[in-house]
């Protein structure tokens, strides 16, 4: 359920001439449809009010529902061969525009605004012929741990057809961004959030699904590491008594 790595050629040719493999590591088209296609497979349970009799939750390829609150379900399920879990959650909001929150998620300048954990947040290189981008992000973990840094592809596409945005993000290497004895590099990333308005992209009210893995290289008992996990995955949320403030906020001074 991890992305392989590119091939040890590819890595070598890297390192070789310092250049970013985008024809080995560049976000494909598939990686942004099948979670387009998890989301209304999602959607069409809910909206049959079916989920938990049918099993979704812990019978649907091995999820287990462990939170079930008004506009927020989240699942978690084993990473085969691993300690850690991957964690997927659907809920939604009401008073916030898809286009807004999608243009949270997006701006990384915006970010270190309103996630208080970040220590660095930046674009690294894009690529025009995909709209892919890398990103350096250096994230707070508690004492006495050492703060975690993520270099990830990403990619977002917004399907006017069928009234859908899509973002996702994996882990890579990069020549420009070596590890730093500060941080501890985490290698293995995945996430897909999956935003489907209500109505239109420009109104409020929306449903999103958001899949998330991470192992965050620690020592540490695996009930603290999966916290660890399932708190980097709710950073990606802002927390809904503040999303109309940082969303008014961000008209002010990027819209």
């Amino acid at each position: 359920r991890y992305r392989n790595k590119p091939g040890r050629t590819g890595r070598l040719l890297a390192a070789l001439t310092g250049a970013f493999l985008w024809e080995e590591e560049r976000v494909r088209e598939e990686e942004i449809l099948r979670p387009a296609e998890e989301m209304k497979r999602v959607q069409l349970a809910f909206n049959k009010s079916a989920a938990k009799s049918s099993g979704f939750e812990d019978g649907d390829e091995g999820w287990e529902l462990v939170m079930d609150k008004q506009d927020f379900r989240l699942w978690r399920r084993p990473i085969e061969g691993t300690h850690l879990y991957q964690y997927r959650v659907f809920g939604s909001y009401k008073d916030v525009t898809p286009r807004q929150f999608f243009n949270v998620q997006l701006d990384t300048e915006y970010r270190k605004k309103w996630d208080a954990l970040v220590i660095k947040l930046e674009v690294v290189e894009r690529d025009v012929l995909s709209g892919s981008e890398v990103i350096h992000w250096v994230t707070h973990f508690p004492y006495p741990m050492y703060s975690r840094d993520y270099v990830y592809v990403r990619k977002y596409h917004v399907d006017q057809e069928n009234n859908i945005m899509v973002l996702v993000s994996r882990a890579v290497e990069h020549p420009e961004v070596p590890e730093s004895p500060n941080y501890v590099r985490v290698r293995n990333y995945q996430s897909q959030m999956v935003i489907r308005p209500h109505t239109s992209f420009d109104e409020n009210g929306f449903d999103y699904l958001l899949t998330y893995s991470d192992n965050p290289q620690t020592v540490f008992p695996r009930y603290c590491v999966n916290w660890m996990v399932s708190s980097a995955l709710l950073s990606h949320l802002p927390s809904m008594s503040s999303m109309d403030g940082q969303i008014l906020e961000y008209r002010a001074h990027f819209m």
